[in-house]
């Protein structure tokens, strides 16, 4: 259901949501990334309580972000989806990179990043998720949870920025398509020598999805999403970050409230100077853009589109120790993901760093 007391921009929620779903959004600026592909039928998908309904406005702090938890980082790396060629993935970067994300907060950033294979998607996802010409955050999680069952670690299948249709830089001329090869594989020496590549098909290190959903135009249940199980993909308008040299961002136009563009929310804050309130954004064009891949948007009021549609998932099981994998990467198991919901609310803020 739409909060629409949430709302704040004098256009309505129907009027931008009509717009939202009728238009092409191209421009000479930026092209829309956003596809929802036909394939893509489950956009919500989880039975455990919402953190905004055992989380009230006052048991979340006034700054939250995920990057220094006193003093402890959870994020993952950050990323690029631009290279070694333009590939139009950051519907793929946003989600995954949360995800990830979420699994080092439920590993209590113990041990090496699980970072997730980004180009697996793109080899299999096409028809569900989608390509380097757009796809949907949703429609990345579906995938993984109804078609795949799961998303292998990045060192099975490391990003080319490529699909199958793409016909930048080199893509024309690698195989992108969908099998176990470009599932997860190895080469065991150069061919030269007489090596090749095999797929490892039994047990690979992976990650699978539990529940995954979206918010729409509803600050606290963002806001609690992200304090409680960490962060979220999010959609916004791209074209007035072409340009963003840092600061809070406060562009509340109509026109560049219309989404192009998915990246990952990992927290809130508060200008020290206007007292201003900001959602801190993870961007996936590399660290030399804004401040240093991040940037801050002005919160409640929709700007730039950014409360439009925000897209979370929980992890389900993921690949920590392996049982001394041989190199077809057989028999490897991990760990269990326990939803905050049956956290007590002091545990809980213990982990968050915070004190009811």
């Amino acid at each position: 259901m739409l909060q629409i007391s949430k709302m704040k921009s004098p256009v309505s929620i129907t009027t931008l949501m009509v717009l939202q779903h009728n238009i092409i959004y191209t421009t000479a600026a930026y092209r829309s990334e956003i596809v929802q592909l036909d394939g893509h039928t489950i956009k919500n998908d989880y039975t455990k309580p919402l953190p905004h309904e055992y989380l009230t406005s006052d048991d979340l702090p006034a700054n939250f972000n995920w990057a220094n938890v006193n003093g402890t980082g959870y994020l993952t790396r950050m990323l690029n989806q631009h290279i070694p060629q333009y590939c139009g993935s950051c519907w793929a970067h946003g989600s995954l990179s949360s995800l990830a994300d979420r699994v080092k907060i439920a590993r209590n950033a113990q041990g090496p990043d699980i970072e997730l294979s980004i180009q697996y998607i793109l080899n299999c996802g096409r028809g569900v998720a989608g390509s380097c010409h757009g796809g949907s955050g949703t429609g990345t999680y579906e995938f993984i949870k109804h078609h795949s069952g799961h998303v292998p670690h990045d060192t099975c299948q490391p990003y080319l920025a490529c699909s199958s249709e793409s016909k930048e830089g080199f893509c024309s001329h690698v195989d992108t398509s969908c099998s176990p090869l470009n599932t997860c594989k190895t080469c065991n020496t150069m061919t030269e020598w007489g090596g090749h590549c095999d797929p490892i098909v039994d047990y690979f290190p992976n990650v699978t999805i539990a529940e995954y959903g979206t918010y729409s135009f509803d600050v606290h249940a963002i806001k609690a999403e992200i304090y409680a199980r960490g962060p979220v993909s999010a959609q916004l308008n791209a074209e007035p970050l072409v340009d963003y040299h840092g600061g809070v961002l406060e562009d509340c136009s109509l026109w560049h409230m219309l989404p192009n563009h998915i990246i990952s929310l990992v927290g809130w804050g508060t200008d020290a100077d206007t007292g201003t309130e900001y959602w801190i954004v993870r961007n996936s064009w590399g660290e030399y853009w804004g401040e240093r891949g991040f940037a801050r948007v002005k919160l409640g009021h929709n700007c730039i589109g950014i409360e439009s549609e925000v897209v979370w998932a929980t992890p389900d099981t993921w690949t920590t120790k392996n049982k001394h994998c041989d190199e077809d990467g057989s028999k490897c198991d991990g760990g269990k993901y326990v939803d905050p919901s049956q956290w007590p609310l002091k545990t809980l803020a213990k982990y968050r760093g915070t004190s009811f």
